[in-house]
């Protein structure tokens, strides 16, 4: 890349930046800096926040940052109920001031705050981090997130493993527990699961939070470029991870959609897609209450021609949540955060893994 160039120290790399292996003395770019999704950039932190303070570093550590703090992000955008909302910016130059979107490092211009958040932190561009990928090559070119780019043409094949999806009503709705319990009780049970997180903004601690409870592998949209998922990377997305954590042949592979059955993430369009529909062995809805559950299954059934296997999250937190969904959907309501173990059994003989399950018998 040509350009003035000099040497920035670092104080936080967000994990959004993990595919690029950095450590804390980098080379930027000061200029002719390119303005995209996944550039990755070096900015100065410019204000001190009591609330949604902290960053996601690439060990998976949570570190709170301050006014003078130099980090290592992404440019992306993000369309978030409980968050913030912004876009990139039509061009980016040192000096420009923007704000940091999410907690995973996402950097953009931001629209709309959430009050529950706060003003989100400002920073000023430093520069953009170079990479010299080449063996004797002095000329670097701008990094960006992820291992690999996608493959927008990506076609799906599962291996003949079963697959389960978690849907939500929206965000928070408890959808990673669910993945979370549903994968412990799997393990604890003798299989081998893989996981992955098809669609939202860049944060690694759902897949952590995965691999923490047993998954042998996960994985990310991020580790293929995407910053933020929408409906034109989603099902790509979604196909090419389903295709690649069925490769080694797991008893069953588990993936959380990010968001909700409506939002600007591309959960619409990956539910909607034939050949990925065909390929989910049972889908799960995480509700908030009753009447989301109640729409999060009518949409399931009427518009993508779904039947859940189970509806979880806080609407089943007691038993009055539970008999409305089962009375009134005629869906099992299972609890995963009191009664993981049960969710996970249900699943497991909903998918016929009963019998190669060498583990636990169920309770």
């Amino acid at each position: 890349m040509a350009g003035q160039t000099r040497t920035v120290v670092v104080d936080k790399i967000a994990s959004i930046a993990q595919a690029c292996g950095l450590s804390h003395e980098i080379r930027v770019a000061t200029s002719d800096i390119p303005c995209e999704e996944g550039v990755v950039l070096v900015v100065e932190i410019l204000n001190s926040k009591s609330t949604y303070n902290q960053i996601e570093l690439t060990s998976g550590r949570m570190a709170k940052m301050s006014r003078g703090d130099v980090m290592v992000g992404a440019l992306g955008h993000r369309q978030a109920l409980f968050g913030y909302s912004g876009h990139i910016p039509e061009k980016v130059e040192v000096g420009d001031v923007m704000q940091v979107l999410n907690i995973g490092g996402v950097l953009g211009v931001c629209d709309s705050v959430n009050p529950d958040k706060g003003k989100p932190f400002d920073c000023r561009v430093i520069g953009c981090v170079l990479q010299f990928p080449f063996l004797g090559e002095r000329i670097g070119v701008p990094a960006k997130a992820g291992h690999r780019r996608l493959d927008l043409q990506a076609t799906l094949d599962t291996h003949d493993v079963p697959v389960v999806a978690l849907a939500g009503t929206c965000m928070e709705a408890g959808k990673t527990a669910a993945a979370c319990a549903i994968v412990s009780r799997m393990r604890h049970r003798g299989l081998a699961v893989h996981a992955f997180k098809a669609t939202g903004v860049s944060l690694r601690r759902d897949i952590l939070a995965m691999e923490d409870s047993g998954a042998r592998r996960s994985m990310i949209f991020t580790d293929l470029g995407i910053v933020t998922t929408t409906a034109a990377s989603g099902p790509a997305l979604t196909r090419t991870m389903m295709t690649e954590m069925t490769q080694g042949r797991p008893d069953v592979v588990v993936f959380e959609l990010g968001d909700g059955l409506l939002g600007a993430y591309g959960v619409e369009a990956i539910l909607a897609a034939p050949d990925i529909r065909r390929a989910l062995s049972a889908v799960i809805l995480s509700a908030n209450d009753p009447v989301a559950a109640w729409g999060g299954v009518k949409l399931l059934r009427e518009r993508f021609e779904i039947e859940p296997c189970a509806v979880t999250g806080p609407a089943t937190d007691n038993a009055v949540g539970v008999k409305i969904i089962e009375e009134q959907m005629n869906v099992r309501a299972v609890n995963a955060m009191t009664s993981g173990a049960v969710l996970g059994d249900h699943i497991i003989e909903s998918l016929g893994l009963a019998a190669r399950a060498t583990g636990a018998s169920p309770e």
